[in-house]
């Protein structure tokens, strides 16, 4: 499918498959659920959300405000004078969402302006994302916003970036599952003013929708049965050994997935008779796939090469990266070797080879 770059991601036509199959294949009775993701506080969110209430409010659709932030710009609150409010609970200190009138005003839409608040002891649940999912599984939608700092599996690289992150979090599992996903961004020009840390979080937010996308066609596909040989951006496996190159080949697999908005996977095919220097290889191997934010696995499979390729095939992989000495024995020249072996069952998909 054509994209970025001309032949590789397919992202335009990944999202216009999405939305034209949306309305069909809609959940009967669940609600839907429309984030804002923000890299950075005062891009605005609070102002697009409910800007999109009042829009749809607009249209006839049955909107309600359940969540206001603490401070909320002049337009913003402008915007939300206009919509019905049912305001939260004060516990404690902690604004709490109205479950009750809320399931009992039974709205089309829902609006909940921060997303990411831990409940106080004795709510209804200890999260607030855990309230959303009981609005969504009774029929109501909910548009809400997060920043990128508080999801939970981002954390460690916002505090790499910008050293600090807040206690409170949302499971990515919650943001990856959720209907539409937008950034809320800035001008190009902007970030750069501001400094190389907010240009890193923009691309790295970027980066994470572009996955949802990809996770949202392949339950499509998967609902209707349906097996893709092609992913909606590049996915990259680097097949790990003893004696290969890791650290090169998981380097030029990051810098790639991250040109082409993709993800790198690392495997290892478990072998028997391992020397101590061997899996000693293997640890620093695993480290270095960690370090490059990979996804691991280990294989088991009497027959290596067709072990990968059932993985990559499952995974939708798009290129793989593997060692290869270059020194061929008697018995390769007659048999082949296992590389020529994965380049002829890697159909569709591209091998590169790193000698060592």
């Amino acid at each position: 499918m054509p994209g970025v770059d001309g032949d590789r991601s397919g992202r335009g036509n990944a999202e216009a498959l999405l939305r034209q199959v949306e309305a069909a294949d809609r959940a009967r009775g669940r609600g839907q659920l429309k984030i804002f993701l923000g890299y950075a506080s005062g891009i605005g969110k609070s102002f697009r959300l409910f800007d999109e209430g009042r829009r749809r409010h607009e249209r006839g659709e049955d909107v309600v405000v359940a969540a206001i932030p603490p401070a909320l710009g002049s337009d913003a609150a402008q915007i939300v004078s206009d919509l019905e409010v049912i305001p939260t609970h004060d516990v404690a200190g902690v604004p709490v969402l109205d479950m009750p009138a809320l399931l009992a005003r039974n709205p089309r839409v829902c609006l909940i302006d921060g997303l990411a608040y831990d409940n106080p002891a004795g709510s209804r649940h200890a999260r607030r994302y855990q309230d959303v999912e009981d609005l969504l599984a009774a029929g109501i939608s909910v548009i809400t916003s997060v920043n990128l700092e508080y999801i939970q599996e981002q954390q460690s690289f916002v505090r790499e970036v910008v050293g600090r992150v807040p206690d409170e979090t949302v499971p990515q599992e919650f943001i990856t599952r959720a209907d539409e996903v937008v950034v809320v961004d800035v001008p190009a020009d902007a970030t750069a003013e501001t400094g190389h840390g907010l240009s890193v979080l923009r691309q790295h937010t970027l980066l994470l929708v572009a996955g949802v996308v990809d996770h949202q066609l392949e339950a499509y596909l998967e609902l209707h049965g349906f097996q893709s040989w092609w992913g909606t951006q590049e996915r990259i496996l680097v097949c790990m050994t003893p004696r290969a190159n890791a650290a090169k080949m998981l380097a030029s697999g990051r810098r790639n997935v991250d040109r082409f908005h993709g993800e790198l996977f690392a495997i290892y095919v478990t072998q028997e008779h391992l020397t101590e220097e061997d899996r000693m290889a293997n640890e620093r191997n695993a480290a270095l796939a960690r370090a490059q934010q990979a996804h691991i696995d280990v294989l088991e499979g009497d027959d290596a090469v067709a072990t990968i390729i059932e993985y990559a095939r499952r995974h939708n992989i798009t290129q793989i990266f593997v060692g290869h000495n270059l020194r061929r024995t008697w018995r390769a020249r007659i048999s082949g070797t296992p590389l020529e072996r994965l380049i002829r069952a890697a159909d569709g998909m591209d091998v590169r080879v790193f000698p060592h």
